[in-house]
């Protein structure tokens, strides 16, 4: 077998060599039985085995290319692909259902576009990050509720030179990245293997059972795309690895990753999420939202800070948010009392900080982790708050890389 293409052919025949049998399966499935046919545990780990061997160290790479090329594209949130993977995604956006069914109709290949914030909808080239990925439809089905299922897999990384929305379909222009020649560096693919096979243990990541072949392979950029896929990293931490396009440095960036504990929660914090509660307890609501989190950041010692530093007026925000409590939560209002649980945005948005924190390779969650956690929750009004204060999720963020 030269490549995973002739892979791609046993498949394509063993699904139909059983469909003169009256036996259908689909494309995926026919990919995952070829797989387990010789011996890999999944099609994902047997794509990137024979990628990876495919370019071994003496074989050329092709150049930097100057010129771009156009193509439909999709916005992904809250998710980051990389090469060799195959992936489901549900779509619901109608522009990015015209530009699936542009790309399916002419079989072509599409751009996947990672947002910088999850909660817009129409995201222009200043809303994506700029290191994408250039995937290849392997199958489209229409849901009943008008919305679409597709299933990719990702080939290359590209750069996102322009990001069209004012057409009636998504569209990216993209220049090609080349990565130069393979590297060899096999002590330092030996070493990641190794230290992911403890992280996934101590994190009950499940592996694939040919996992020490990995091992074997000759690109360290493959390796590091097939270990971070599988990592708990913010999007941010994931992104970060996707835009290295040195395989070495590629290689130790999450090797460090990998070096990362999972980050412990100051006291402050801890004291921020009981005030939190507190505050929902007194005024017997049934709930703690993202308001009550956003009143009790007011006074945490970390996020005021960062506050403050954008000129937010805290005296104001505190005032807006005990006026909302009393016009807008009166629903959440239960006579018998009772503890207030925090709500599914509330929870989420602890743990996103927690990820963002261990993504930046801090060993500590603080008050300001979560208050830049807050802003993907864009329907809250506790963002809109936020906003109201001069606020926003990129000017938090440099902040916390600074230090403040």
């Amino acid at each position: 077998m030269r490549d995973f293409r002739d892979a791609k052919s046993m498949a394509q025949t063993l699904r139909e060599s059983l469909t003169t049998k009256a036996v259908t399966i689909s494309h995926s499935e026919s990919l995952e039985l070829v797989s387990k046919m010789l011996g890999v545990a999944d099609w994902n780990t047997l794509s990137a085995l024979l990628q990876t061997d495919r370019r071994g160290p003496g074989l050329p790479v092709a150049p930097n290319q100057t010129g771009t090329a156009t193509y439909p594209a999709i916005p992904i949130r809250d998710f980051v692909p990389f090469p060799t993977a195959i992936f489901p995604l549900f779509v619901g956006r109608v522009k990015t259902m015209q530009a699936l069914d542009q790309a399916f109709e002419g079989q072509r290949e599409v751009v996947l576009a990672i947002q910088r914030q999850s909660g817009v909808d129409e995201p222009g080239l200043e809303d994506v990050y700029e290191i994408g990925v250039l995937a290849q439809l392997l199958e489209l089905e229409r849901l009943g509720d008008g919305t679409l299922k597709v299933l990719m897999q990702a080939h290359r990384r590209v750069a996102i030179r322009r990001f069209d929305r004012e057409s009636g379909a998504f569209e990216a222009e993209v220049a090609e990245v080349s990565e130069g020649p393979t590297p060899d560096a096999p002590e330092l693919v030996r070493q990641a293997v190794r230290r992911f096979e403890g992280y996934a243990a101590a994190r009950e990541i499940r592996i694939p059972q040919i996992w020490p072949l990995l091992g074997q392979t000759h690109d360290p950029g493959r390796v590091a795309d097939i270990i971070v896929t599988r990592m708990k990293l913010s999007i941010g931490g994931k992104q970060n690895v996707l835009a290295t396009i040195n395989p070495v440095m590629r290689l130790q960036r999450v090797y460090a990753l990998m070096d990362v504990l999972a980050p412990s929660v100051s006291p402050a914090f801890e004291a921020t999420k009981r005030r939190a509660l507190d505050s929902a307890d007194q005024r017997k609501h049934q709930y703690a939202t993202l308001e009550h989190l956003l009143l009790a950041l007011i006074d945490d010692p970390d996020a005021a800070t960062l506050m403050r530093v954008c000129s937010a007026d805290l005296d104001a925000l505190r005032l807006n948010l005990l006026n909302y409590f009393d016009r807008e939560l009166k629903d959440l209002v239960i006579e018998n009392g009772g503890d207030a649980k925090p709500t599914a945005a509330f929870q989420r948005v602890a743990e996103r900080a927690a990820l963002d924190a261990q993504g930046s390779g801090r060993s500590v969650v603080t008050g300001a982790n979560m208050l830049l956690a807050i802003f993907p929750e864009t329907r809250s009004p506790a963002v809109r708050f936020l906003s109201e204060q001069g606020l926003s999720p990129g000017r938090v963020s440099d902040l916390i890389g600074k230090g403040t």
